[in-house]
Order: C-alpha cells, then structure tokens, then sequence
C-alpha cells in the first residue's frame, strides 16, 4: 500500500514542479532578450503593475522572503531595472522603483504572456483547460499562502 503512494505517477506535486520547470524553460528565450532570469521578470511585473512598493510589499506579492527577494533586486539594481531607496518616513523600509529602463522593458515584454499562452495550448488542450487549470492553482495559493 504504502509504496503505492511513494510511486511518482502517484504524486500531485511532481505534475506541477515539472510543468513549472517546463513553461518556465518556455519563457527563457523571451527573457533573454531581455537580459533577465524568470525570477527578475515576476519582480518587474509586480512593478509594472504598481510602481514604488516596499520589498516587504513585493515579497508578500511573489510569496518570498525578504533574504530570496534581496539578491534579485541588488541584481535588477545594477542592470539598470530598478532604483532602490530607503523611505523618507520609516528608514527601515526599502522602496523599490523603475527606472526608465525598467519602464521600457514592459514595452518589450508586454506580448510574452500570449506567446507563452499559445505555446500552451494545442489540440489536447483548450483555452478553457489553461484557464481552469490556473483557476485550481491560485485557489490552493490562497488557501496555503
């Protein structure tokens, strides 16, 4: 019984960490062009989406911790991405910003989501599968994070 369950076509998790490693594998081409890591990237859409956030803001976004988060932005900092600067009002806290590059950019990664989508999908599977399949995702993320 118990090896049953030990048996890797018997895992949830297994799909999931593969099917991660693949898209993300899928996106390394498009990144590259960019001169960034998949990481990097998820950092700069967080901005994109809302500028001059606090790494503490950042991290609950990405689900990191502030030691992961760190090394990522000290290495968008010196590609020229980003801006970072202690807060006026609480010098504790640390406040992320684009900076014209970093704005750019958005510019030349904005198709990337479609392309990624339609590299997706195929005969097997639909619009609809992709869709509910990221539905299931965020809805454990909610739940565990």
């Amino acid at each position: 019984m118990y090896t049953e369950l030990l048996k890797l076509e018997n895992q949830v998790c297994f799909p999931l960490y593969a099917t991660s490693r693949i898209i993300t594998k899928l996106y390394q081409p498009y990144l590259n062009e960019l001169e960034i890591t998949y990481p990097q990237y998820l950092v700069l859409m967080v901005l994109w989406e809302n500028d001059h956030r606090n790494v503490s803001d950042i991290c609950s976004c990405l689900l990191l911790e502030t030691s992961t988060l760190t090394p990522l932005l000290k290495r968008l900092e010196s590609k020229g991405f980003i801006r970072r600067t202690r807060s006026a009002t609480d010098e504790r806290s640390v406040i992320i910003e684009l900076t014209d590059k970093g704005l750019q950019a958005r510019e030349t990664a904005a198709p990337i989501p479609m392309k990624i989508f339609e590299s997706i999908k195929s005969d097997k599977i639909s619009t609809e599968d992709i869709l509910h399949v990221k539905s299931v995702l965020t809805e454990i993320i909610k739940m565990k994070a």
